[in-house]
């Protein structure tokens, strides 16, 4: 009897700890089922959500540097041009050095598609559906009224690099962090948005697509915050890396 509790007490043990790494269920919020409108100009359709965990922020520089440090085929200089653009971790200094510490805590940016499925595939996740992310990020911040002007106020401000820390803003309902304000970030289905734009290079992509200031020409500003998102996500290629396009990644409810 004591053999097995002693044996239950480790297992606890290192559960618990498995617990507190990055990547486990103690960084995940579980988001209920739901249905929902998508806050998009075109689509009227009402949109239904099965029950999901997703990470509280999104990955960040260290979390990626010790997935390379594992997955060598992902580093920066053994990545495969197939799997991304010349631009892939472009500000880390080598393979294995993101740079200062203080960008420990970032949110880790130049990350292709591909990169972003392999990291959240490694640890058993997936990245959100649109369907999924949208759910989430119409879920209304703590101590803000409306969700718009915080999309809005962002879009407004300049590129801000480097980039904060996560969770160094405010977090929505649920406890999610950083859905807006900080990054954008892919999904797994980003080629299917229903706005069609058009493929560009990385330089314009990051020259139109992150100067917040457009938000002021915008027929219907209520609505701009959706567009833009869904304009992005159609201008992307599976390839592309941008400098304020991260990720976070995601996983069923068992």
């Amino acid at each position: 009897m004591k053999h097995l509790k002693k044996s239950a007490c480790k297992v606890i043990l290192i559960l618990g700890m498995l617990m507190s790494l990055p990547g486990w269920g103690a960084d995940m919020i579980l988001i209920p089922a739901g249905s929902f409108r998508m806050p998009a100009l075109l689509d009227k359709t009402v949109h239904k959500v099965s029950a999901f965990y997703i990470d509280r922020n999104p990955v960040t520089n260290a979390e990626y540097l010790e997935f390379v440090k594992t997955h060598p085929e992902w580093r920066k200089s053994k990545v495969k041009k197939i799997f991304s653009d010349n631009n892939y971790l472009e500000y880390w200094q080598d393979d294995l050095n993101f740079g200062e510490a203080s960008m420990a805590s970032s949110p880790v940016v130049r990350i292709s598609w591909y990169a972003a499925r392999a990291y959240c595939d490694s640890l058993g996740k997936r990245l959100a559906s649109i369907d999924e992310w949208e759910y989430v990020g119409l879920v209304p911040y703590k101590d803000k009224k409306d969700l718009k002007s915080v999309i809005l106020e962002w879009y407004g401000k300049s590129a801000e690099w480097p980039l904060p820390a996560v969770r160094s803003g405010a977090s929505n309902n649920d406890g999610v962090y950083d859905m807006h304000g900080l990054i954008w970030e892919w999904v797994e289905d980003f080629n299917s948005s229903m706005v069609t734009g058009e493929s560009r290079a990385d330089v314009a992509l990051d020259r139109n697509l992150f100067c917040g200031g457009g938000a002021a020409s915008a027929a219907d500003p209520a609505d701009y915050a959706a567009f833009m998102r869904y304009a992005f996500r159609s201008s992307l290629q599976a390839k592309y890396t941008v400098r304020n396009l991260g990720f976070r990644c995601v996983k069923n409810k068992e």
